[in-house]
């Protein structure tokens, strides 16, 4: 067990840490001014490195203060399969198989739109891949809808306004996405097992609510930039002259894709799956894209870094959370959230006897609700950002930009969440 000095030094490590993701441009403007140094600038300039580095200086502290047994034991501890997940599913979810096949889903979904095909594919991009994210787990669905709308959104020149406008949307819809299944999004996944909420609770408590806020969110940016988004040339895959993916190629993809899920809770089956998906790219390299292996590994890391910090805030947290009515639960689970990763939140929950029904639908709800306000609050949104930030001015997603940005959308999934009275 930690120490409460150690504990201490945890709180301001991860409020340094949080500070750190804000700071990410001044370390980049470092390397530019320092060449001598710019490796170790450009290091902590990268947004997915920031709770890793922070993490390590927690050990260091911790083995200082505590010893080795106690700093390895707290170590042995943690539960690094979420980090591991999305590693895996990143990858499996970005090749050329899967993303091939998403893409003409979209295509597909967006003809039956009456507006400008550009407009009719943004909004199909922003609005289904997200909710499939209930199915395919948010990780799969963030990484899909992010390879998507690089190739046929940020790859072209819109402004910045519609790239942030874009990634808020697009960070709240998959946190609220997830919500129809218990399996899918990470703070119901804690929660699923200890308090019984199976499909139908899903459903008939949250799904519905999520669905009406994907929409409505994914509708008013699309009309609200519709005038930027009509002149944009929308190039089909047949159109593209990419060698076809063969039928069975695909197949073999979403096997793997689908096995991953399905043992997302044991990290040695789906890792020994995953080792073998790996082989199986190896062996048809003619129908891939370069794997995102870097991206995929900087994310875990910065999940991991995550984990370790976010071990030694329970002193604070917990009690916390544990002092608020059902209302106060709701915005205060919302506004944590964006400090601290969602799924922390809940697991605190899940470890209390005794709550009602509607703090623990408080909790949750107001876990997912602030999902997309910033880098940490959901995991997710580290793939999302690995993925996208190089469209972005200077290579990097402002923090206060991305806030700005989830801020109307996070206020729809209020609207939806907590406003709207159950049907049910």
């Amino acid at each position: 067990m930690t120490s409460i000095t150690i504990q201490h030094i945890g709180t301001v490590l991860f409020a340094i840490a949080i500070l750190h993701t804000f700071s990410t441009k001044f370390f980049e403007n470092l390397a530019h001014k320092s060449p001598r140094h710019a490796g170790v600038w450009h290091l902590l300039g990268e947004v997915e490195v920031v709770f890793g580095f922070w993490a390590m200086i927690l050990m260091i502290f911790m083995f200082v203060f505590d010893g080795k047994t106690i700093a390895v034991d707290y170590i042995d501890t943690r539960n690094f399969t979420e980090p591991m997940f999305v590693f895996a599913i990143m990858v499996i979810a970005g090749t050329r198989p899967i993303l091939e096949l998403s893409t003409k889903l979209v295509e597909v979904l967006a003809k039956l739109l009456p507006w400008p095909e550009t407009m009719s594919f943004y909004f199909v991009t922003l609005f289904a891949v997200p909710l499939l994210g209930s199915f395919i787990t948010e990780p799969a669905a963030m990484t899909l809808a992010a390879f998507i709308l690089a190739k046929r959104i940020y790859g072209k020149k819109i402004s910045e306004r519609l790239k942030y406008a874009t990634l808020g949307v697009l960070f709240v819809n998959v946190s609220i996405g997830g919500t129809l299944t218990p399996f899918a999004a990470p703070p119901v996944l804690m929660v699923a097992n200890t308090w019984q909420w199976d499909m139908g609770f899903m459903l008939t408590h949250f799904g519905w609510r999520a669905a009406i806020a994907v929409f409505v969110n994914a509708l008013i940016v699309t009309l609200l930039f519709a005038k930027e988004l009509k002149p944009i040339e929308t190039v089909t895959m047949q159109e593209e002259g990419n060698r076809p993916v063969p039928a069975a190629i695909i197949i073999v993809h979403l096997l793997f894709l689908a096995g991953v899920v399905v043992f997302s809770h044991h990290p040695a089956i789906f890792m020994g799956l995953f080792l073998f998906f790996l082989g199986v790219t190896a062996a048809y390299p003619q129908f891939q894209n370069r794997l995102i292996v870097r991206e995929g590994l900087l994310v875990a890391f910065f999940l991991a870094g995550l984990v370790v910090l976010g071990g030694v805030q329970q002193w604070w947290l917990k009690p916390l959370l544990m002092s608020m009515s059902d209302t106060a639960v709701y915005f205060g689970a919302t506004a944590l959230t964006a400090v601290t990763d969602n799924a922390a939140l809940t697991y605190l929950g899940s470890t209390v006897d005794g709550l009602s029904d509607s703090f623990k639908y408080a909790l949750v709800a107001g876990a997912v609700t602030g999902g997309g306000l910033t880098v940490i609050a959901n995991a997710p949104n580290p793939a999302g950002i690995a993925i996208l930030r190089n469209y972005f001015e200077g290579d990097a997603v402002n923090p206060l930009g991305l806030l700005l940005a989830a801020l109307a959308p996070t206020l729809v999934a209020i609207v939806a969440f907590y406003f709207i009275p159950s049907i049910f």
